[in-house]
């Protein structure tokens, strides 16, 4: 297939870009690189654009006959939407209503779309299922969710095809240590924590020690970066027309940001000081995945599911790379 993916310089679409490729496909990243790198496409062509640029984006749609479209390019950080949720609904909303409308425009009917956990809110129990109650409760989730909307619409209106990715906490780096995650600024926790080891910070913050969990800290669900890669490969090729495919990605088990705190001492043999801080607005208590949909329907599996080894595959990357594709 002929794929374009939104967002291909960030962090999650370079890895996209490198499972793709390994798998055949012929790619082409579109990114206005804003929080993007070139460096991190590699060889695959690079269309410096923004995705509300209707008039370019249907223009490379058809130069590079796409037949799919991974929709990444979005804003991610759900506290920062809280206090400029018009940024949110612009960005990550309107700019999905330009994608989907060029998509009409050139033909191109099949779209995976990159959603999140953050739909659901609180959850009313863990592990989250697919068809459990979607109440988000700041913009960033709310933003997502209205995508899913359109697509629901759109399938139904015009027979296109979509598979809509829930994921949890991504993290991680491709195991050969090409790409990785590099944000300016930094707001991962993983990274941040080792930015502690790399000498980049005294210590590390802890946003919320009173969360109703076992150690007061919020738990989530994290996900490597390689494996996330694969699900889209799998739900892109197996995408019908005129449906629309939900799908939760994540490994099933919760962590603490304590317990991602000691992991990283673990790893990198470093004390690594911890302080408290306020809670974080928009930020549920526990956020798990049951990914058992994922599993029947498109065959996948986590190959990279335990911590420590998702924080080693990190912590090497940021090793070879402390000021990211900058050095």
């Amino acid at each position: 297939m002929n794929v374009l993916v939104t967002g291909g310089a960030g962090y999650i679409g370079s890895h996209i870009l490198k499972v793709l490729g390994a798998a055949g496909h012929r790619c082409v990243a579109y990114d206005n690189l804003a929080k993007g790198h070139a460096a991190a496409v590699g060889d695959v062509p690079l269309v410096c654009a923004d995705v509300a640029d209707a008039a370019t984006l249907a223009a490379t749609l058809s130069e590079y006959a796409i037949d799919l479209v991974i929709h990444m390019a979005a804003f991610i950080e759900a506290g920062e939407s809280v206090d400029h949720p018009d940024k949110y609904f612009r960005n990550n909303t309107l700019i999905g209503l330009t994608l989907l409308d060029a998509m009409r425009e050139t033909g191109v009917s099949r779209l995976v779309f990159s959603s999140t956990a953050a739909v659901y809110g609180r959850p009313t129990r863990v592990p989250i299922v697919e068809t459990d109650r979607t109440d988000p409760i700041n913009p960033y989730g709310a933003s997502k969710l209205c995508v899913e909307h359109m697509l629901t619409a759109y399938a139904r209106a015009y027979g296109m095809g979509f598979a809509a990715l829930r994921y949890f906490n991504v993290a991680g780096a491709a195991p050969d240590g090409a790409i990785g995650e590099a944000h300016d600024p930094e707001t991962h926790l993983i990274p941040l924590v080792l930015q502690v080891p790399l000498g980049q910070r005294h210590s590390v913050r802890i946003f919320g020690d009173d969360y109703d969990t076992p150690d007061g800290t919020c738990i989530r669900d994290y996900i490597h970066v390689m494996d996330l890669a694969e699900a889209h490969r799998l739900a892109a090729e197996a995408i019908e027309p005129g449906a629309v495919k939900v799908y939760n990605l994540g490994n099933g088990n919760g962590f603490s940001v304590k317990e991602i705190i000691d992991t990283c001492r673990a790893v990198t043999g470093h004390p690594i000081p911890a302080e408290p801080a306020p809670r974080r607005p928009g930020d549920p208590d526990r956020l798990i995945a049951s990914s058992a949909r994922a599993h029947a329907e498109l065959g996948w599996r986590p190959h990279y599911a335990d911590i420590e080894q998702i924080v080693a595959h990190a912590w090497a990357w940021h090793q070879g790379h402390p000021r990211g594709y900058g050095g």
